[in-house]
């Protein structure tokens, strides 16, 4: 058979075009002229939840081929455990260099998939590429990676993209430049730990196990958060469920490495517990109020981590997500300027929540005004404004102030069992 070069070029062309439209119904429906991919409401991203997890015979040998082993920080060790169970659906490993520096730029896969920020493995040098390399953390086995590539990054360009900034003022701009490695290790991970309470502990769910626990025919408003719940918090959660019809809210903490100030994993939990057993968190939540624990290393990054939360909250099932006011925003170090405009975030996750199939849920804050107010005594603070009527206010200085001082903390703000755990921690519990 012979063929000119059109022809050949025809037949070539209608190949890859078999290839890509093969690949779109496997990973969800790529549009060619926009260059978006799309799945389902409640769907995963990419259309179908990752699962690396090896069967106990197979990950057996998989640790016997290994000839480089490597202990991961706790930062590391969270990114393993999303991508091994699925939270970072649609990738199957490390970011490869093509990946890498098409979701600095463009804030996109080389699939044409959105995602928010680089998931890259950071190493000292590049004696591990080739190597099938074992992951632990804790003394436990996590994964191990076939070390396709290991590629130097622009991480001034990742900086700028990622934190739209490259000021060291940045905490996460800080970490990138000063304590991360200096070449990054790509390559498909082969999971060796089924789970994350092996590791993570009690109350830890992957995306399969919260997925399975959600009632059928449900609407799932997922709400991120890096911080205790107090009463406003709670009080969008429940103007949440009665407004989003037919819900239930899935309450989705990341208790993984944090900002400095913040308070730590550990703690963080114990408030969450506690908070469960307060018999105004049942009166209001009921059986409406799903929870489980993302092991997930925050990076600050505002816009771009808005995206980056829609994304992984996609993989557990919602349908909703819940962006408040300044979302992952962080200050500077030196001057306590913020980095991103309060609704920054919003704006980000409104533009692209049409192609994740994950409606953006934001409401005014919620404010304390008494008898004036709901049934808990809160209301938006527009309609108290409007109604001129007198907010009660605590700032969070003054809320530490009164925790080690052992003042009053009126119970309007604060669950008294969540205000307990964090006068028994102490400032020891602040990272």
């Amino acid at each position: 058979l012979k063929c000119n070069g059109s022809m050949a070029r025809m037949v070539v062309s209608r190949w890859f075009l078999v290839l890509a439209l093969a690949w779109a119904q496997d990973d969800g429906t790529c549009d060619a002229q926009s260059g978006q991919c799309t799945s389902d409401p409640g769907a995963p991203h990419g259309g179908a939840l990752v699962d690396l997890i090896l069967a106990d015979d197979a990950a057996k040998k998989m640790v016997a081929s290994s000839n480089a082993k490597l202990e991961l920080s706790e930062r590391q060790a969270c990114d393993v455990s999303l991508l091994i169970n699925g939270g970072f659906s649609p990738l199957k490993g490390f970011m490869k260099k093509a990946d890498y520096e098409s979701v600095v730029s463009n804030m996109r896969l080389a699939s044409g998939h959105l995602f928010g920020l680089p998931v890259v493995l950071d190493v000292a040098d590049e004696s591990l590429k080739g190597k099938k390399v074992l992951l632990t953390y804790a003394g436990t086995n996590l994964a191990v990676l076939e070390a396709e590539e290991v590629f130097k990054p622009d991480k001034v360009k990742e900086a700028k993209a990622s934190y739209g900034t490259t000021s060291t003022e940045h905490p996460s701009v800080a970490e990138l430049f000063s304590e991360l490695g200096k070449f990054y290790l790509g390559g498909k991970l082969h999971g060796l730990t089924t789970g994350f309470d092996a590791v993570w502990g009690k109350g830890f769910n992957t995306p399969a196990q919260v997925r399975a626990s959600l009632p059928k025919g449900k609407q799932v408003v997922a709400f991120q958060n890096r911080n205790p719940v107090h009463k406003a918090h709670f009080e969008l959660l429940v103007h949440a469920n009665k407004d989003v019809e037919n819900s239930i809210i899935l309450v989705h903490p990341t208790c993984g490495p944090t900002q400095p100030g913040d308070i730590d994993g550990a703690t963080r939990i114990k408030t969450y517990e506690v908070l469960q057993e307060e018999p105004e968190y049942k009166k209001w939540a009921g059986e409406n109020f799903r929870w489980s624990y993302l092991p997930y290393s925050m990076k600050m990054a505002g816009p771009r981590e808005a995206i980056q939360h829609m994304i992984i909250r996609k993989n557990f099932g919602a349908t909703h997500f819940i962006i408040g006011r300044d979302m992952a925003g962080t200050k500077s170090t030196l001057t306590s300027e913020d980095f991103y405009g309060a609704y920054e975030a919003q704006d980000m996750g409104k533009k692209h929540s049409a192609e994740l199939n994950v409606k953006v849920v934001d409401y005014p804050n919620m404010v304390y005004v008494g008898a004036e107010g709901n049934e808990r005594g809160y209301m938006t603070d527009v309609d108290a404004k409007a109604k001129g009527l007198k907010i009660n206010k605590l700032s969070g200085t003054e809320f530490r102030k009164r925790l080690r001082s052992g003042e009053e903390i009126p119970e309007w703000f604060a669950f008294p069992k969540v205000v307990q755990v964090l006068r028994d921690g102490g400032d020891k519990i602040f990272l």
